[in-house]
């Protein structure tokens, strides 16, 4: 194939928007930005359980020092009743004695009753400083997740508005080649996974950085100006340029 060694030339230029194509495709894919987000997003997710399981904890804890005040109410009435009885003059001796009996057995269980709820009392306001933490550092995980989606979407957007103007730049050349060249061109890119053609510089071919022996220096330095040659090792087409070393 055949074709004005200047409008080869333009391959450089298409390969360079190519490369920064690639390049933008790249970093959307492995955009920390992205990572950062999900990161945030388990931060949250896991304080958020950490919130549930100590709202669930002073739940229970509350409903028990209720359970356990409303018990010493019964019994402080109970024992007020008795003493009650006891005071009013009407109950007999054997009544009496029954009555200071149950009346120490009441003060008994009041005792370890108030026992039991300030054990719970003091387990309840420990639960009620995990959950302050806790709701404290869900809010901080909140704000983290939020500014690191909006790095997120600003990096995205950087990359969307790059692709744009690159995909632009590569129409408006590609516009300038001839159409066997450039069907020639997006065949090898296919094949090579990036570009369709190279720089032969100081006798390397800069899409493999491999310098051609001397049978391929002697074949590209012997063709016609205007023949389309390709590197024998990745298959580019080698534009040739006054900084080639031919």
């Amino acid at each position: 194939m055949k074709v004005d060694h200047f409008e080869q030339q333009k391959l450089l230029d298409l390969a360079a928007e190519d490369v920064a194509l690639s390049q933008l495709a790249h970093r959307r894919r492995t955009l920390p930005e992205a990572a950062a987000v999900e990161t945030a997003e388990q931060s949250e997710r896991d304080l958020s359980a950490d919130v549930v399981r100590a709202e669930t904890e002073v739940r229970d804890l509350t409903r028990e020092v209720k359970r356990l005040e409303s018990d010493v109410d019964t019994v402080r009435q109970r024992a007020a009743r008795d003493q009650q009885r006891m005071d009013s003059g009407s109950a007999t001796p054997k009544e009496i004695t029954g009555l200071q009996h149950e009346l120490e057995s009441l003060a008994r269980r009041q005792a370890d009753l108030e026992d039991q709820q300030l054990e719970l009392m003091e387990r309840l306001e420990a639960a009620e400083s995990t959950l302050a933490t806790a709701q404290q550092g869900l809010v901080g995980a909140r704000e983290g997740r939020e500014r690191a989606t909006q790095l997120r979407d600003d990096a995205l957007a950087d990359i969307a508005d790059g692709t744009q103007r690159h995909e632009s730049a590569r129409t408006a050349v590609a516009g300038g080649i001839s159409a066997p060249l450039l069907t020639l061109y997006d065949r090898i890119r296919t094949q090579t996974g990036g570009t369709g053609a190279a720089m032969l510089r100081a006798r390397a071919c800069q899409g493999c950085r491999i310098e051609l022996n001397g049978r391929e220096l002697a074949a590209v330095r012997n063709a016609d100006p205007h023949e389309v040659v390709r590197c024998e090792n990745c298959g580019r087409i080698l534009v040739r340029t006054a900084e080639s070393g031919l």
